[in-house]
């Protein structure tokens, strides 16, 4: 059942289904009697999460790191199109409408990061942030978690490379600033569209384009490189614009641009049929037509190498678009890498300074 808009104001799907691990499912229903009755909205509630481990390892070989933290689960910004949102299933919660109103803080993430630096036999290569849930989502602004954990990153000299759509890490450029200048970070900014009206339905608390390329341009103001990110690309919504995406990115001072495909793993699948039916129900048919074709008949393929991009026809224009398109604008060197020589293991209090 479609929850009323009235109480979804500013979220992303309109549903609240359990996970799918959930024993019993759950739908609104009327009770049957003629009274009144006023039902709240969904507000964001924070819970806090004492973590036993922070960095997540993976080997992905279609993946340019092997590991990443979070210092959220969940994510306020509410884009219906997320594909981290079956993770919540994972706790009891639903990965719709619980993604992007139920969040979990995890308050010791900077002592924990900093416990699993020292270890002996940690060694160091860049850190991802951002990949899974957005670490300047706006809870953050408040919370501080993962400031608290950049803090520790620049005074071990960890490199890190950090994925987001929001505006609030323009607050972090005085850590962001000095550990560029030494080449430890670099930041990736996702412009999914340049349409506020859709951006605002697709995205509702993400902040507008118009905003997050002014967020490219300060960044690139302080010198620390940014990448324009064409993501996801939206078959039949958004895939024409991405020529103007890129130019307008490169115009605010990236240097370097990287585009993925719509994803639609587990649970994203519905939600994002749901909120096309309702939103662009005349668009509906052509978007999954697309998606299928690049997925052999299916709506997604997790194989890697092919996830991200898909294949077939349709999947190798793109690509062909998108490598033209960065080649005219000057667009397609790589990132700089990220320097690991300077890295030292964070000290216990009352441990022996160094001398050199």
């Amino acid at each position: 059942m479609k929850i009323s808009d009235d109480r979804r104001r500013g979220r992303g799907v309109g549903s609240n289904a359990a996970g799918r691990f959930e024993r019993y499912g759950r739908e609104e229903t009327h009770d049957g009697w003629e009274i009144p009755e006023e039902r709240a909205g969904f507000r964001t509630e924070v819970s806090y999460e004492q973590a036993r481990s922070l960095i997540s390892y993976n080997r992905s070989p279609d993946l340019p790191f092997d590991r990443s933290i979070n210092p959220y689960r969940g994510c306020e910004h509410g884009c219906v199109y997320c594909f981290a949102r079956p993770s919540h299933a994972y706790l009891g919660l639903s990965p719709g409408l619980d993604f992007e109103t139920r969040l979990i803080a995890r308050q010791n993430a900077a002592e924990v990061l900093e416990h699993e630096l020292r270890a002996k036999r940690y060694e160091v290569a860049p850190l991802a942030v951002g990949t899974n849930t957005d670490a300047y989502q706006p809870v953050e602004k408040r919370e501080e978690v993962f400031r608290k954990c950049l803090k520790v990153l620049q005074d071990a000299s960890h490199p890190v490379a950090i994925v987001t759509k929001g505006t609030l890490i323009e607050r972090d450029i005085d850590i962001l600033a000095p550990m560029a200048a030494q080449g430890l970070v670099r930041v990736g900014v996702s412009v999914t569209t340049l349409d506020a009206t859709l951006s605002r339905r697709m995205e509702p608390r993400v902040p507008s384009p118009k905003r997050r390329l002014e967020t490219i341009r300060r960044l690139c103001a302080a010198g620390i490189p940014v990448r324009v990110m064409c993501s996801p690309v939206v078959p039949g919504l958004t895939d024409a614009e991405m020529e103007r995406i890129l130019a307008a990115g490169r115009d605010a001072g990236a240097t370097s641009a990287s585009w993925i495909m719509l994803r639609l793993p587990r649970e994203v699948s519905q939600l994002w049929q749901d909120w096309l039916a309702e939103h662009y129900p005349h668009r509906a048919a052509k978007v999954m037509a697309r998606l299928r074709e690049m997925h052999g008949g299916k709506e997604y393929d997790a194989r890697w190498h092919k996830r991200m991009r898909g294949e077939g026809v349709y999947a190798e224009a793109i690509a062909a678009r998108f490598k033209l398109a960065v080649r005219r604008l000057g667009l397609d060197e790589a990132q700089p890498a990220l320097r690991c020589d300077l890295f030292r293991p964070p000290e216990h209090t009352g441990d022996q300074m160094r001398l050199f």
